[in-house]
């Protein structure tokens, strides 16, 4: 109560039934297609392959990046969007992955609002204020809870923001077999046994947002567990989520036991505050980790804008077609070169480093991703229409220098990036 308050558990018998069916076939079915890989991490400069397999599925055209590595969405079903699977199989496990999503949604929602009445009561008790409890207040203007999710009773900012803060835009798939694995990790810190992912926080969120995690161990009679009264500390044949708070091991970590078709949440700011594992039971295991990512750079209508941007400081003569820059004014340059950097090595090199696997799935990113080669194209006619210009003896002297010094940082950096990509 004191340590872990904003860490919710839900048992598998809280879920519905169906809801449990269609989720575990969709995980066989994307297991059977061959649709979870590993990825290649890069860490204090080294790279990596990850021991769990994954797969990234969510709204069409949103990435998440973690450890300098972009995943791309399979997209799950949306209105408006003309997605193409490779299979109707693929596409009925997408689809019940996004009713998976709607839940837990809604789970988060009433478990946020539960915790502010709470927080509200354990005020008016001890009259107790700090600036978590005024935020907790502030989002209930009445003693109870709703039970329809309706918006009657939170005030409209606050409502919106505990929306926000749970709308989850995708969800990161894992897979692992422990017994396919030669080695695995030790718990360092409290004894808590086999590592499946060391402790971390997760990356690349909106602050304050839920993580909503579905956990769907393969359990049967291949494993049993272990019963014996004089077990001590967890039963390592089964799946735990480890948390401990951050940058401290005096208070006790905490291991939870994750049976098949259980879930839990990480509320509010319990991501920042705390760190998790994955422990390793026997059997093999799915789960489907549900996050608001921040997207603000991270999807396709960002980077579309940026080369639109980019694009506005070229122009076309309208008898010779001869391509020219508007201006050659220091800001623009570096401005433009900079989308040619993030271009190429934030979304082209990324994709393609790893990117033909998606096609197990759908062709949905072939389309954005030969527009976005088309706009980078141009951008390495903009940097030759710079080069050009600089080498011309018309230029003021002055002028030339601070245009070649703000434009040699941006290449040099891009030889760096374009020498560590090789490598990757």
């Amino acid at each position: 109560k004191t340590k872990y308050s904003k860490l919710i558990f839900g048992k598998s018998d809280t879920v519905p039934e169906e809801l449990h069916q269609m989720v575990q076939e969709g995980f066989l079915t994307l297991r059977k297609h061959d649709c979870f890989f590993q990825d290649l991490v890069r860490i204090k400069g080294k790279d990596f392959v990850t021991p769990v397999s994954r797969i990234l599925i969510g709204n069409p055209g949103c990435t998440y990046k973690y450890l300098n590595t972009r995943l791309f969405t399979v997209p799950w079903p949306t209105e408006g969007y003309d997605i193409n699977y490779c299979s109707p199989e693929i596409h009925d496990a997408c689809k019940a992955l996004i009713k998976l999503n709607d839940y837990l949604h809604i789970e988060a929602v009433k478990a946020l609002q539960g915790q502010t009445l709470f927080e509200t009561k354990e005020i008016k008790d001890t009259a107790v204020i700090d600036s978590e409890h005024n935020f907790a207040t502030s989002l209930m203007d009445k003693g109870s809870a709703s039970q329809d999710q309706s918006s009657c009773c939170v005030p409209e900012d606050d409502y919106v923001s505990l929306k926000n803060r749970t709308s989850y835009n995708l969800t990161l798939l894992n897979y692992m077999d422990p017994l396919q694995m030669l080695y695995l990790k030790q718990e360092p810190y409290f004894g808590m046994g086999n590592m499946a992912v060391s402790w971390h926080h997760d990356e690349n969120l909106v602050e304050r947002s839920t993580v909503a995690v579905y956990s769907y161990s393969c359990e049967g009679s291949a494993v049993e567990e272990c019963h014996e009264q004089e077990l001590k500390g967890r039963d390592p044949a089964v799946w735990h989520v480890g948390l401990k708070v951050a940058w401290d091991i005096e208070t006790p970590g905490l291991a939870m036991p994750l049976h098949q078709g259980d879930f839990y949440l990480m509320l509010d700011d319990l991501n920042m505050t705390h760190q998790h594992c994955v422990l390793a039971g026997f059997s093999p295991r799915f789960s489907s980790t549900h996050r608001v990512a921040d997207c603000s750079r991270g999807t396709l209508e960002y980077i579309f804008g940026q080369c639109e941007l980019a694009l506005q400081n070229l122009q076309t003569d309208s008898d010779s077609k001869a391509l020219s820059l508007k201006s050659l004014e220091t800001a623009v340059v570096k401005q433009v070169e900079e989308i040619h950097n993030e271009v190429e090595f934030e979304w082209l090199r990324q994709f393609w480093f790893q990117g033909k696997r998606y096609l197990k799935c759908t062709d949905w990113w072939l389309k954005p991703m030969a527009k976005l080669e088309e706009f980078w194209r141009k951008m390495e006619i903009m940097t030759r229409l710079v080069l050009s210009e600089v080498r011309k003896k018309e230029q003021i002297e002055e002028q030339r220098n601070e245009t070649i010094n703000c434009f040699l940082l941006v290449l040099t950096e891009r030889q760096r990036l374009r020498k560590e990509w090789t490598e990757r």
